[in-house]
């Protein structure tokens, strides 16, 4: 398998693992109750550690993409701003699937079932900073992947329906977002996922497609 064909299949594995993650969710009403505490715990840590497991396996992917696209600074963007978003998502997986049910369980164990109100608000705040700065930081970098592609094409297939798809999908997330249609609960974050992860996989795709590069970077 070449190192195209390789960043094609981490892209495609990487996404469908977020979009798994993304429909497996759980949520926070869960933890709250005693009867289904510890079920929704461990169901949290399990995705949330798919989630963490698959992002530097995306990001190893999208290295791929620029060494294709290379020499390209919007490219060179484009990997900066999603492994600024990477960092910041896996802060959330973190907090949403590590530190709040652990926080929880210890309380629980000593408190009984009372879980103050303000430590749930202060955990979910934590949660949120993160998703959001992950939320706008990769629909940055799927715009400036989407440029890179459209300027250099980098001698693959479908070169501009990847990149018109993802001007789209980047344009789209970021509408959303920042004009409040969207809320990072549940429900919004997985129309977020899945909208990226199904780029991520088109991406794959092209990169599955693209023919040999004959060029040597390093």
């Amino acid at each position: 398998m070449n190192r195209d064909a390789l960043s094609g299949v981490l892209l495609i594995g990487s996404a469908l693992a977020f979009i798994l993650v993304m429909g497996m969710h759980p949520t926070a009403h869960g933890l709250m109750k005693e009867e289904t505490f510890q079920q929704t715990a461990r169901l949290g840590m399990l995705v949330h550690a798919l989630a963490i497991a698959a992002t530097p396996v995306a990001f190893l992917g999208l290295l791929g993409v620029a060494r294709r696209l290379w020499p390209s600074d919007l490219a060179a963007a484009a990997l900066v701003a999603c492994g600024f978003g990477s960092v910041a998502v896996m802060g959330a997986a973190l907090a949403s699937g590590f530190v709040f049910p652990g926080v929880v369980s210890r309380i629980v164990a000593t408190e009984g079932s009372n879980v103050p109100h303000a430590f749930m608000l202060y955990t979910g705040l934590w949660n949120q900073a993160f998703a959001k700065v992950h939320v706008v930081a990769y629909a940055v970098g799927i715009l400036l992947w989407s440029a890179a592609i459209l300027r250099s094409r980098g001698g693959m297939a479908f070169a501009t329906a990847t990149g018109i798809s993802g001007i789209v999908v980047g344009i789209g997330v970021l509408f959303l977002f920042l004009s409040g249609h969207v809320h990072l609960d549940v429900h919004g974050s997985r129309i977020v996922w899945f909208a990226q992860s199904g780029w991520l996989v088109w991406l794959g795709i092209t990169m599955l497609m693209a023919p040999p590069d004959d060029r040597v970077v390093t």
